[in-house]
């Protein structure tokens, strides 16, 4: 049986695992290797307990400081893995440290690398994911693409045949796992003091984590700002990174609308996506998951992130400010059911097809 060294380390990545996995198990050897990027139990623990996700065989625990120290230290430790493991393929989802660190390792040693959702492109180096991508992709001998733009931007940089559309795991994982969704997963969401949230009957949701809008008082401000002036209260589950600052902001401008909340669990977070009027995010993510609901959405970046969820309104880019975020969010908005870029649902199996054909 040949062998698959998965590497993962950040939220978005254990999505995407958790459906590929489930298939490729079927066929393949998997030696699940966790980098600890995401630490915390609410970033990490508890989507690998609610969406059965196999306990990393390898968790390095490696997180905090800077890129370069990060990288750096998931590098060293990576290698050591892979030279014992000896797989077949490295395996790697998205942008983050952890998938830069895994590509170089293994290109190094002269392993073959599968990038699932290769070719997503920004178009700026200013972000550091736009470089992990780049990077990755120019080391990896299969490219896995999730969107036709993705297949767009690779042919562009030289790359043919190693190209596959197959659609996103983070639709499978959206699908699967909303039909199993009855309301009882919101009663696990608490305040920043550990108490019970009652979720509004009406409601949006914001997701907000990114350097450029969570550093700076004068950006996260202005996007509360928005969210105190809108119809109604807002959910906002706060990166740990970002819970100082979101604390002390709400304590100085008394935001009456805004509910700061623990980060929340998979689950969770996509029940609120489903239930929630419209979106506010600067999540890759949360944005794809929004189009995924049918739900009208602004994501605040001055980067498109995918192509594919700009058209007819569906997703709107804003700057941190209230009256750009407050113009976004007006916009009358409706959904065509039959617009599905994003794949049938059912990319993990076309993902282990694509593996097997190159490793046969």
């Amino acid at each position: 049986m040949k062998k698959i060294c998965s590497v993962v380390g950040a939220r978005p990545q254990f999505i995407k695992l958790a459906v590929v996995s489930r298939v490729l198990r079927k066929e393949f050897q998997e030696v699940l290797i966790h980098t600890g990027q995401h630490y915390d139990h609410n970033m990490s623990d508890v989507f690998f307990e609610e969406m059965d996700i196999p306990k990393p065989d390898y968790n390095l625990g490696i997180s905090g400081g800077s890129h370069g120290k990060m990288t750096g230290e998931m590098l060293e430790k990576l290698e050591e893995v892979f030279i014992k493991e000896a797989p077949d393929m490295v395996l790697v989802f998205g942008d983050t440290n952890s998938t830069m660190a895994a590509a170089l390792a293994a290109v190094k040693l002269h392993i073959p690398i599968c990038h699932v959702e290769a070719g997503n492109r920004l178009g700026t180096l200013e972000s550091p994911e736009e470089v992990n991508r780049i990077v990755t992709d120019h080391v990896s001998s299969l490219h896995l693409v999730c969107t036709p733009s993705g297949v767009e931007f690779l042919r562009r940089e030289g790359f043919q045949d190693s190209v596959v559309l197959v659609g996103d795991p983070m639709y499978d994982a959206f699908c699967y796992y909303t039909r199993q969704l009855d309301g009882s997963e919101l009663a696990g969401i608490v305040d920043f003091q550990g108490a019970p949230l009652e979720v509004p009957a009406k409601f949006y949701y914001l997701t907000c984590h990114r350097q450029e809008n969570t550093d700076t008082d004068e950006n996260l401000r202005g996007i509360f700002d928005a969210m105190e002036a809108l119809d109604a209260p807002v959910i906002y589950p706060v990166h740990p990174r970002n819970h100082s600052r979101a604390e002390r902001l709400c304590s100085q401008r008394a935001y009456r609308n805004l509910l700061l909340t623990q980060p929340v669990g998979y689950q969770t977070s996509i029940s609120l996506v489903n239930r929630a009027e419209k979106i506010v995010t600067d999540s890759g993510g949360v944005q794809r998951e929004a189009f995924f609901a049918k739900k009208p959405c602004v994501t605040v970046l001055d980067y498109v992130g995918w192509p594919e969820t700009m058209v007819n309104g569906y997703n709107q880019l804003a700057r941190p400010e209230k009256a750009d975020i407050l113009e976004k969010l007006s916009r009358p908005v409706t959904f065509d059911p039959a617009y599905q870029p994003f794949g049938d649902g059912h990319s993990a199996e076309k993902i282990v097809s694509e593996i097997r054909k190159f490793l046969q």
